[in-house]
């Protein structure tokens, strides 16, 4: 077996086809086709079923796939380590942002990042904060940025910043756009548009609301910010969101907000790694730079929201 016809394998079981394959390898299909069957010649076991549809992993296949990812994987980041010693940082890096910073930081962070890194590749994929926790536990991702973050023994985690927490409803004509705040117990006399479990703000709001004897009242959930705010400026009921979810909406001055109080609720933003995958130099410096970036960048937008009002 040799690496060669351990990516061929690995990218023609992840496209499900020889002929997408082909096109992004570069690689003539007869050629592709020759060397996967070598390599199933060699392991003596068939790693795909082929059909008239494409192909798809046998059982043999499914196993040879999990640890061909690693391996290329880990000689992608040995081959980053050697070219690392020449200068600055080179390869590429997998940044996950939730949903409610994504815009504040995409653009900035990516001129942060092609400064410090020119010769380095950055990908920043959104999520929520519980599909990104997975995603690096997988390997999808290097670095998250997470919101409320579940102690996790694979991974590690560095807080950045504490927001405070507001309900935000459609707001009423006279009405200011920042409000008198609400006791924590009130939050359940509202319908809430919130997300489902196990997502980390529904989890807190329903911790907080037990430990007072209270239950959530939740009108909808909805599992992407941008959606919850659009529907609370339609009208369809209250959401819980932090400061930062105010600043990506183009919709703020139709809104009103209640700081969230008795007890203070806030949303902690940590970053996050893992604690079992050994990192590479552009993975170990990129989380440093998110680190000294983040909170800097959102204490700019806040300030430039609170000059707009």
């Amino acid at each position: 077996m040799d690496l060669r016809q351990l990516e061929y394998f690995v990218h023609v079981a992840e496209l499900g086809s020889f002929t997408k394959a082909a096109a992004i390898l570069d690689v003539a299909q007869p050629a592709l086709s020759r060397q996967v069957r070598r390599l199933e010649i060699e392991l003596r076991q068939t790693l795909l079923y082929r059909n008239g549809r494409g192909v798809s992993p046998t059982e043999a296949g499914k196993r040879l796939l999990a640890h061909g990812r690693g391996i290329l994987q880990q000689f992608d980041r040995a081959r980053q380590e050697v070219e690392d010693a020449r200068g600055s940082p080179v390869g590429r890096v997998v940044v996950g942002v939730p949903h409610s910073i994504g815009r504040l930081l995409t653009a900035p962070f990516v001129a942060e990042f092609r400064r410090a890194f020119p010769r380095a590749t950055l990908c920043l994929t959104e999520g929520l904060t519980v599909h990104l926790h997975e995603w690096l536990l997988s390997g999808r991702i290097d670095v998250a940025i997470l919101h409320d973050p579940i102690p996790t023994p694979g991974l590690e985690f560095l807080p950045l910043s504490e927001d405070p927490l507001f309900l935000i409803e459609r707001r009423a004509k006279g009405r200011a756009p920042m409000g008198a705040s609400i006791p924590v117990k009130d939050l359940a006399d509202v319908p809430l548009i919130i997300p489902s479990r196990p997502h980390p703000l529904r989890m807190l709001v329903e911790t907080r609301l037990a430990s007072l004897g209270r239950k959530i009242s939740v009108t909808l959930e909805i599992d992407a910010v941008g959606a919850i705010v659009d529907l609370v400026t339609q009208g369809y009921g209250h959401a819980i969101v932090t400061q930062n979810a105010l600043l990506i909406t183009g919709d703020a001055a139709k809104l009103s907000a209640r700081r969230i109080v008795s007890p203070r609720m806030t949303s902690t933003l940590a970053l996050a790694t893992s604690a079992e995958r050994p990192e590479t130099a552009l993975g170990r410096q990129t989380a440093r730079l998110i680190a000294d970036f983040t909170p800097r960048a959102l204490a700019q937008a806040a300030h430039r929201a609170a000059g707009k009002r």
